[in-house]
């Protein structure tokens, strides 16, 4: 059976310049056509006459902070589709909230390529425990499953001795979730005395994965691999087993530039990821993610031959990334506004015992337990996943404009 999973992923860098340079020019002709919001801001661009990847830079970017309200002008994705009737399959919500399409071209979100590389085959059956819930991470590791022909079980989060019990029954050889809930899974089992030893293998994503989590799963037998998506674009980068940086998918552009402009940096150098998709039903051109990387040099020693980054290396605006969804700052906002009491609000986000714990530090005249517990509870309906709540007194936070504080630090 073939290492690769297809002969893209052996291109010479000739033949991928080539095909990528006819790819951008395509796209931009055809999303100038048929998405209203790239008819406008591409008006006076000549996009027939495109001839040089370098000309790209001079294109305006698009950030995935203004979707919010690029959507909240127009319903529901912002004019930045170009699919045709009747082609929508689902929509998602993510925090924000924004909302993503998915549409019926098989592997959607390009994660079967992705999943190959990290040892995913036919035979296996998969225990997917992405969020099945509103959010796209469910679906869209599944549509990489499917076209793998990989059995899936859908079980989503939370629920841990469920998990464990359904893990011993039906014997799936592959996860793919969070590397957090993973651990949580497999430290579950041994409390239960559980034997979940048929995970072999897995897929993470939504979090960091730092080096104490890669070795725990390599003492439990689980070969682990990472891969780096968004809700936006689908599968952008992928390890392969020989886990030596993240390889480029063959389905998008990428481009790293000085954070707060569309101006490329030199390779190797520390800058905002910025994303072309080759979708034709969601053609995001020149897509500012707000996470920072790097390139990094050579090719993989796996044998495929695309463009590496170094992987997730921070954000370039306060949006955060915890357990897997974006928090931004609007959403704290919101929580504020919902109680008066608040004079002053900061999320502090820590790594703690190897998982992500974040806390909105709130500033009140006089606290109470109650108000602890209605903030909390706002926290999880506006932010989608739980956060704890400490009250401190007025003035105690400092006034440098902060409202997302990532004080995040790994092995």
């Amino acid at each position: 059976m073939s290492e690769f999973y297809d002969a893209l992923e052996k291109r010479t860098s000739e033949e991928r310049d080539a095909a990528i340079l006819a790819s951008l020019k395509a796209q931009l002709v055809h999303a100038k056509a048929n998405a209203p919001a790239y008819a406008e801001s591409l008006a006076d661009f000549d996009v027939s006459g495109f001839n040089n990847t370098e000309q790209l830079s001079a294109y305006p970017v698009t950030r995935k902070s203004e979707l919010i309200s690029r959507q909240a002008a127009m319903r529901p994705f912002g004019g930045l589709t170009a699919y045709g009737q009747g082609q929508l399959k689902y929509i998602f919500s993510s925090p924000g909230p924004i909302y993503e399409p998915q549409t019926l071209s098989a592997d959607y979100w390009r994660f079967a390529r992705g999943l190959y590389a990290a040892g995913f085959r036919k035979e296996d059956l998969v225990h997917n425990c992405f969020s099945y819930h509103l959010t796209p991470a469910g679906a869209m590791a599944d549509s990489g499953c499917h076209a793998l022909g990989c059995a899936v079980i859908p079980a989503g989060v939370g629920q841990t001795e469920l998990q464990v019990h359904t893990i011993h029954d039906l014997k799936p050889t592959a996860y793919i979730g969070t590397p957090s809930f993973l651990r949580i899974i497999l430290e579950k089992a041994d409390e239960l005395g559980v034997d979940v030893s048929s995970i072999k293998k897995a897929m993470v994503s939504g979090e960091a994965f730092p080096p104490s989590t890669r070795a725990f799963f390599l003492e439990r037998g689980i070969q682990a691999s990472q891969c780096y998506a968004t809700a936006d674009l689908g599968m952008i980068a992928y390890e392969s087993t020989a886990d030596s940086g993240l390889i480029l998918d063959e389905g998008v552009h990428l481009e790293i530039v000085r954070p707060g402009t569309g101006d490329p940096v030199a390779d190797g150098e520390v800058g905002e990821v910025v994303i072309t998709t080759f979708n034709p039903d969601y053609p995001l051109i020149r897509f500012a993610t707000g996470d920072l990387s790097a390139i990094m040099e050579g090719e993989s020693p796996c044998g495929r031959t695309n463009r590496r980054i170094k992987g997730w290396m921070g954000r370039a605006d306060q949006t955060a990334k915890v357990r897997g969804m974006f928090i931004h700052p609007e959403q704290v906002d919101q929580v504020v506004k919902r109680h008066p009491e608040i004079q002053k609000a900061r999320l502090v986000i820590e790594w703690i015992d190897e998982s992500d714990q974040m806390t909105l530090h709130c500033e009140v005249a006089d606290g109470s337990d109650d108000l602890r517990q209605s903030v909390s509870a706002s926290i999880r309906e506006l932010c989608k996943i739980r956060g704890a709540v400490e009250l401190v007194s007025p003035d105690s936070l400092a006034n440098d404009g902060l409202v997302i504080s990532d004080q995040r630090q790994y092995d």
